[in-house]
């Protein structure tokens, strides 16, 4: 059976990542309590948890909302990613199996097709299927403390669409850069591995900081549906 805090923290955390809570607004707990049935004890546990993995900022006497963020936090948040994934790379390559290699490269392929231009581009399909090229290589890194420690910077892109706000460009060199961490990671050469995560957050952080000091950005429509990260 499903603990009452697990169903609302599953349904608050599905709410901010499709845009039903917006970056900016507050989130009542009396008002969270009525929609999903529950009491006001598992919301206020559910709203921590979301705490700790940076969806929401739990304000003293004045409840909880959805972090707004500046240039200078996504400079920080990505600053940190970079270490932080760039690690998990290096772990990882020491530790993958030849079945992640080759799921990683299917997973290539799959987001090439879903890149290209036309009809058939479906950048929220490329946001799920990165999802799973990077958990591979978290999960391959085999460290609890580094997971640990992502989970709490890598939930800005999933709010924040970042493939929706990929230029031709980006898209490809963020092609290129999983093609080149798979073949990195295939080697089991941890220099390199860690070398091109680094360069690969760091382009995700360009393209998010141009966006965000460029006013009227023409993604910012799509801000409040659905994606995964980027």
């Amino acid at each position: 059976m499903v603990r009452a805090v697990d169903r609302v923290y599953a349904r608050l955390r599905a709410d901010i990542l499709d845009g039903v809570h917006p970056p900016g607004a507050r989130i009542g707990e009396a008002e969270l309590a009525e929609a999903t049935g529950s009491s006001r004890t598992p919301v206020r546990e559910a709203l921590r948890r979301l705490e700790v993995e940076g969806l929401v900022e739990v304000l003293p006497h004045r409840g909880a909302r959805v972090p707004d963020w500046t240039p200078e936090d996504l400079e920080e948040i990505y600053d940190l990613r970079m270490l932080l994934e760039g690690a998990a790379a290096r772990r990882a390559a020491a530790r993958v199996t030849d079945a992640d290699a080759d799921r990683m490269d299917e997973l290539c392929a799959l987001m090439e097709a879903a890149v290209e231009p036309g009809a058939g581009q479906d950048l929220d399909r490329v946001a799920e299927l990165n999802a799973e090229f990077h958990d591979i290589v978290r999960s391959a890194a085999a460290s609890g403390r580094l997971v640990s420690m992502l989970n709490a910077v890598v939930q800005l892109p999933l709010v924040m669409r970042t493939f929706h706000r990929y230029s031709p460009a980006d898209l490809a060199r963020s092609s290129a850069h999983h093609r080149e961490l798979a073949a990195a990671l295939r080697a089991r050469d941890g220099t390199w591995a860690e070398s091109v995560m680094r360069a690969h957050v760091l382009a995700a952080k360009a393209v998010l900081l141009r966006a965000a000091r460029t006013p009227g950005d023409q993604n910012d429509q799509d801000d409040h549906t659905e994606t995964r990260t980027g």
